[in-house]
């Protein structure tokens, strides 16, 4: 231990291991007694055992570890709050280092209130139009690094009334950023869309989903393409942008999997190419299976969504790479939600757009040689049935006569029930 302190129920840990514990890992029992660890309750310094630490390594030649740094509290960070106008770049600088440090020194920031502070700098940027205001970009990288939750980000809403005006001024800073503010900016649209989504407390963001603009999603799959270029020009060998990328692309494909279930926006985002560009984006994570899991299972789903549209299906399929992409990650991905995914964009396209050319496609792409391998995994019991019903609805003489084809197992599905 370094610096040991004391839970309320009596056992002590060393600070870093339980602050994660909690923080991090977001548990609520004591490791040892299992019993409740609130939220707020305080850990207490273990002066003596510290001590007795200190005097042990000193004894033995060890480099004597260092008493630990005052703690930072809610209320040093209302100080700075309240010197944000009149030194804003050094308190957002301050906070931005606060916030890197630890998860202790985020939950001080997220009590003290620095999340509707940092909005609030976001809009008055955005109202007068300033992309490039002192400040704002700072304020952006401080949202994305305190991570609000819902109940922050409840709050943050309450504070400011609608979340229109922030997804508009997270969108329109999209357009005027470097990489990593857009990193930053599309990180805490995610968050926004998360409680937004997921909350039934106020009827004005529950509708938030229903009010986006074409420029929303054009906006979105722009930052994606912008993206994917990026990783296409540089060799990723700086581990920490590509990993800073990666999650914001991410970030960006779990808003389009929130707002997609909505017909309106289906339309907006096929219009905007996001067909394409999710196809594209899933090409180029072939490569790499272990890393882009997380990313296949997002890309498949906004697909999924899409492609329960007309207008979706026919842009799945004008891409000559669409459909060879899904069946080449089914079974390859090594998750379940992905191959269900896959399994649901497969039914869709041959119930309702299967075309004598989309069946041979299927075919040569050995689409229906990978259905049938499900059939004979270990795959969910429904996954399976889905299967079934493609091989039902297209077990003809087509299917039957090519030599990927097992005829016996075409015609056990053929008539089953």
């Amino acid at each position: 231990m370094k610096d040991p302190v004391t839970a309320i129920t009596g056992i002590t840990y060393d600070r870093d291991s339980i602050e994660h514990w909690i923080f991090t890992g977001r548990n609520t029992t004591c490791p040892v007694t299992k019993q409740p660890l609130p939220a707020g309750s305080d850990l207490t310094p273990n002066h003596t055992l510290r001590r007795l630490i200190q005097s042990w390594c000193t004894c033995r030649g060890i480099d004597r570890i260092p008493t630990p740094k005052p703690l930072l509290d809610r209320f040093h960070v209302i100080k700075l709050l309240r010197r944000l106008p009149s030194d804003r770049l050094l308190v957002l600088r301050r906070l931005e280092t606060l916030a890197s440090e630890h998860d202790r020194n985020r939950r001080h920031l997220l009590d003290a209130g620095v999340p509707q502070a940092m909005v609030g700098i976001l809009l008055d940027s955005f109202d007068r139009r300033e992309p490039h205001a002192p400040g704002l970009h700072e304020a952006v990288r401080v949202l994305h690094l305190v991570r609000a939750g819902p109940v922050e980000m409840k709050l943050t809403l309450q504070q400011h009334h609608h979340i229109d005006r922030i997804v508009q001024a997270l969108t329109w800073l999209l357009e005027f950023s470097n990489n990593h503010v857009s990193y930053n900016a599309v990180s805490v649209m995610r968050l926004l869309f998360e409680e937004t989504c997921s909350s039934s407390s106020s009827n004005n963001n529950n509708t938030a989903t229903e009010r986006l603009s074409p420029d929303f999603f054009e906006k979105i799959v722009g930052f994606l393409r912008a993206a994917r270029a990026t990783a296409a020009d540089r060799d990723d060998h700086d581990h920490h942008d590509h990993r800073d990328r990666q999650q914001a692309v991410n970030s960006a494909l779990t808003v389009m999997l929130r707002v997609s279930p909505l017909g309106k926006n289906r339309v907006a985002m096929v219009e905007s190419g996001a067909v394409f560009e999710l196809v594209e984006l899933e090409l180029a994570a072939a490569g790499s299976l272990t890393e882009s899991r997380r990313t296949t299972e997002l890309v498949l789903g906004v697909l999924f969504n899409l492609c329960c549209c007309a207008e979706g299906r026919a842009e799945f399929l004008r891409h000559r790479a669409g459909v060879a992409v899904v069946a080449k990650r089914l079974m390859k991905a090594s998750s379940p939600a992905a191959d269900e995914r896959a399994v649901m964009i497969l039914s869709l396209v041959c119930k309702f757009s299967g075309t004598n050319a989309v069946l041979q496609e299927l075919l040569s792409v050995k689409a229906v040689a990978k259905l049938c391998v499900v059939l004979q995994s270990d795959a969910a019991a429904h996954l399976k049935e889905k299967v079934a019903e493609i091989l039902r609805l297209y077990s003809g003489e087509e299917w039957k006569s090519n030599p990927c084809m097992d005829t016996c197992l075409l015609s056990r599905y053929q008539y089953q029930s």
